[in-house]
C-alpha cells in the first residue's frame, strides 16, 4: 500500500512557503491565523469565492494559486458550515476532504492551519481525528501497479499540522495512529488478490503481530481433525489448500482477567462450492475474509496503543473450492460443539467456519464478551444495504454499546432481531440443524444458526459486514474497494467500555 509519508504537529503559526490549507465558516470568517495572512492580501479570498461561489459550506473546498500577496504556493480553504454542528466524525471526514484536495492540487510540502474561527480549538483530540481522516483517505491499495504515479500519491507528502497544542496532538495521534495502522491493514489484507493470500498465507499475516507483542497460535489441519473441527475442515475440503484457524493474544489487563474475545471468518474464496455462485462479481469473493481482516487488524491496533484490556482474536482460515473432494449438499458434519449440521448449501459455508471457531474460543478462553464478525450473507445488504452492518446480540447493554461506537466513528450498525420463531426456519428432521433457513430472513437465520454455537452464559454479539467491508460507495475517507470496517468501530467499544 501507499500512505502519507509523513505527518506532524507544529506550532500554530503562519506558514511562510509550499502549501498551506485553512478553514471558514458558512460566513467565509477564518480564524486569527488566516486573517493575519490575509491583512496584506486585499480581498482575494472574498473574491475568489464569489467567482468560485464558494460558500463555506461543509466539507467544500477552494484553491487559490499563487495568491497575491502571499508568500505560499498556494491556499486552499476548506468550508466548515455551522462550526457548532461539528463533531468526531466532522473531522475525520474534513481530514479525508483535505487529503482529497491535495490529493487534486500537488505539491509536497504541506501546512495545515487548524484553527476555528473564534480563535479557540480545535482540541488536541480534535487534531488526532483530523489526522485520522487523512490517513485514510492517503491510503492507496497499489501492491501490483507496476507504474505508480508518485506525484499524485501519498509518496512523499509531508503534512504539518498546525495546532495551539501541537505536543498534546501528537499524544492523542499516537493511539489514534495504531488505530489507523490496524484499519489500512485490514484494508490491505482484503485488496489482497486470493492467489496470493490463501489460509496458510493469511496466517502468517497474523503472525507478523508478534513484532507488536502478541502471542500468536497457529492450528493446521490435524490438529483441527483433532479438535473434531468438521464444520470448518468440511469447507476447506473442497480446496487443495489446507485450513487454518490463527490465534492472536494481546495482554494488556490484569493478569487473571477473562479477556474480550474477537472471532472472524476467513474464506480467503468463496467459489460457492458445489452450490457453485454466478461467474458475475465473483471475483469480489476474494474478500469473503473481511470479518478475520478486521480482527487482525483490531489486534493491531489494540497491540500498537498498548491498550490495557486482554483480548483474544480468533480466525478461521479457509477456501471453498467445488471439487472431487469437496463436500455435497445433503451431507451432515458434526461440529466440534456435537452439533450435527445438515449441509443444504455449501454457499452457506461461513457460518459452518464461524460455529467451531466460536465453540473453541469459548472453550479455550472463557471470555466475558465474544463478538464474532463475518461478510455472511447477501440478505444483510437487501434489508440495510452499504451503510450499516447487522448487528445481532443477546445482551441489550452490548447492543447499545455496540451502537454507540457505531455513531461515534461513523461506522454503523443497526440491531436485527433474534427470535426462536426465526429458530425453526433451520430446524431438520436430519440433523440438529441445518445450514440455511432459505430466502426469507436469510441474515436473521445465519444469526440464529450462530448462536446455537454460543453457549447461554455468553455475552455475545454478531456483525454482519457483507455490505460495508467491500464494495460500499466511496465516502471521504474511503476512496478504494475495502474500507477496514469494524476496527474503528471495536476499538472504540474497547476503549469506551472496558480502559475507562
Amino acid at each position: 500500500m501507499t500512505k502519507i509519508a509523513k505527518l506532524t504537529f507544529a506550532k500554530l503559526a503562519a506558514p511562510k512557503a509550499g502549501v498551506a490549507v485553512a478553514f471558514v465558516d458558512e460566513d467565509l470568517a477564518g480564524g486569527p491565523v488566516l486573517s493575519a495572512m490575509l491583512e496584506g492580501a486585499g480581498d482575494i479570498l472574498a473574491r475568489a469565492a464569489g467567482i468560485a461561489e464558494f460558500k463555506g459550506g461543509k466539507g467544500t473546498s477552494l484553491d487559490l494559486i499563487a495568491p497575491a500577496g502571499l508568500s505560499i504556493d498556494r491556499l486552499i480553504v476548506v468550508g466548515l458550515g455551522k462550526t457548532a454542528d461539528l463533531g468526531e466524525q466532522d473531522w475525520v471526514n474534513l481530514g479525508g476532504t483535505v487529503y482529497g484536495a491535495l490529493k487534486a492540487a500537488g505539491g509536497k510540502d504541506v501546512s495545515v492551519i487548524l484553527e476555528m474561527p473564534d480563535g479557540h480549538g480545535p482540541d488536541a483530540e480534535t487534531a488526532a481525528h483530523f489526522a485520522m481522516g487523512m490517513t485514510l483517505r492517503g491510503y492507496t491499495f497499489d501492491a501490483y501497479k507496476s507504474k505508480k504515479d508518485d506525484d499524485k500519491t501519498a509518496k512523499g507528502l509531508k503534512i504539518s499540522v498546525l495546532t495551539a497544542e501541537p505536543k498534546a496532538a501528537k499524544s492523542a495521534w499516537e493511539a489514534g495512529a495504531a488505530v489507523a495502522d490496524g484499519v489500512l491493514l485490514a484494508r490491505d489484507l482484503v485488496n489482497e488478490p486470493s492467489n496470493i493470500l490463501g489460509p496458510v498465507e493469511f496466517a502468517e499475516k497474523a503472525r507478523d503481530l508478534e513484532a507488536l507483542g502478541v502471542e500468536v497460535e497457529i492450528l493446521g489441519e490435524k490438529e483441527l481433525k483433532r479438535l473434531k473441527m468438521d464444520a470448518l475442515v468440511g469447507v476447506a475440503q473442497g480446496s487443495v489448500r489446507p485450513p487454518r484457524l490463527a490465534v492472536m493474544r494481546w495482554n494488556g489487563g490484569k493478569k487473571n482477567a477473562k479477556p474480550l474475545a474477537f472471532v472472524g471468518k476467513g474464506v480467503t474464496f468463496d467459489t460457492g462450492g458445489i452450490s457453485i455462485k454466478p461467474a458475475a462479481g465473483m471475483e469480489e469473493m476474494k474478500g469473503d475474509m473481511g470479518g478475520a481482516a478486521t480482527v487482525v487488524g483490531l489486534m493491531n491496533a489494540l497491540a500498537g496503543r498498548r491498550a490495557k484490556i486482554n483480548a483474544v482474536g480468533v480466525i478461521g482460515l479457509v477456501e471453498n473450492m467445488p471439487d472431487g473432494n469437496a463436500q455435497r449438499p445433503g451431507d451432515i458434519v458434526t461440529a466440534m460443539s456435537g452439533t450435527t449440521i445438515e449441509i443444504l448449501n455449501t454457499d452457506a459455508e461461513g457460518r459452518l467456519v464461524l460455529a467451531d471457531a466460536l465453540w473453541y474460543t469459548q472453550e479455550t478462553y472463557k471470555p466475558s464478551v465474544v463478538i464474532d464478525l463475518a461478510t455472511l450473507t447477501g440478505a444483510v445488504i437487501v434489508a440495510l444495504g452499504n451503510h450499516h452492518a447487522g448487528l445481532y446480540a443477546n445482551n441489550d447493554d452490548l447492543a447499545a454499546q455496540l451502537t454507540a461506537a457505531g455513531a461515534a466513528t461513523g461506522e454503523a450498525v443497526w440491531r436485527m432481531p433474534l427470535s426462536k420463531d426465526y429458530d425453526k426456519l433451520i430446524d431438520t428432521p436430519n440433523a440438529d440443524v441445518k445450514n440455511t433457513g432459505g430466502r426469507w430472513a436469510g441474515s436473521i437465520t445465519a444469526a440464529q444458526f450462530l448462536q446455537r454455537f454460543v453457549k447461554e452464559e455468553t455475552v455475545w454479539a454478531h456483525l454482519d459486514i457483507a455490505g460495508t467491508a467491500f464494495g460500499a460507495p466511496k465516502t471521504e475517507i474511503c476512496q478504494g474497494w475495502a474500507s477496514g470496517y469494524g476496527v474503528r468501530l471495536l476499538d472504540r467499544y474497547v476503549k469506551d467500555n472496558h480502559e475507562a
